[in-house]
């Protein structure tokens, strides 16, 4: 089993039960998963703009969020999700995010996910291997870190990155690729979210085997 994050078993900055606002699952009921930490940005502003992401607007540091906390094994965890799941039914589904998810995520907890009924997702930048137990991957590159994947689901590319082109990632086998126009964290490209969102719009029609994909949760204002 890999080392944990933060030199505990699993540290969680919130869970909770929402719709999935983006990419190929959008509108799906979902358990968040989100584990604290992240290696490409330490979560704080200060550090903001020597990161290799600038652009992150999610909160990923500490356990103290929605349902957080430190959890010691596996099984714990797992009990956990499920006791946030409404009923007791099929089409269980847990995204595990971040920050970067894949610094703590193992085969251990996957199985004992599956073992409560849950198909299990991971939101990733891609920076780690991932345990090979995962049903869906999605892979978001950021800025000029290297990408350990190969294969994917889902491949969904905030847009535009000086450091990430689309043209970057062309090797990657992917089932889906998406464009997500960026959002005004990142003063590297002076361009604000409209723009980005007609830039990724006529980027698509030139390169039809990319879609635009909207953050739809933020759209409707959903949590």
């Amino acid at each position: 089993m890999k080392e944990k994050f933060l030199g505990t078993m699993y540290s969680i900055k919130e869970t909770f039960y929402s719709l999935q606002g983006e990419g190929a699952h959008t509108g799906r009921p979902a358990i968040f998963l989100r584990f604290a930490g992240c290696n490409l940005w330490s979560g704080r502003e200060q550090d903001r703009e020597s990161a290799i992401c600038r652009f992150c607007d999610t909160d990923f540091v500490g356990v103290d969020g929605q349902n957080g906390g430190k959890f010691s094994t596996a099984t714990e965890l797992a009990e956990h999700v499920n006791n946030l799941w409404p009923i007791d039914t099929c089409f269980k589904y847990v995204i595990c995010t971040g920050g970067e998810p894949g610094l703590q995520l193992d085969e251990e907890l996957i199985e004992k996910l599956k073992q409560k009924g849950f198909e299990v997702a991971i939101e990733t930048n891609g920076t780690v291997q991932l345990p090979s137990n995962i049903d869906w991957i999605c892979l978001s590159p950021k800025g000029s870190s290297e990408v350990l994947l190969s294969k994917v689901n889902e491949l969904k590319l905030v847009f535009p990155q000086d450091d990430a082109p689309p043209e970057r990632f062309k090797d990657i086998q992917a089932d889906v690729r998406y464009l997500s126009p960026k959002n005004p964290f990142d003063g590297s490209i002076s361009i604000n979210q409209s723009e980005a969102t007609q830039a990724a719009i006529t980027y698509c029609l030139k390169n039809p085997q990319w879609r635009l994909c909207l953050q739809t949760h933020k759209i409707l204002n959903i949590d």
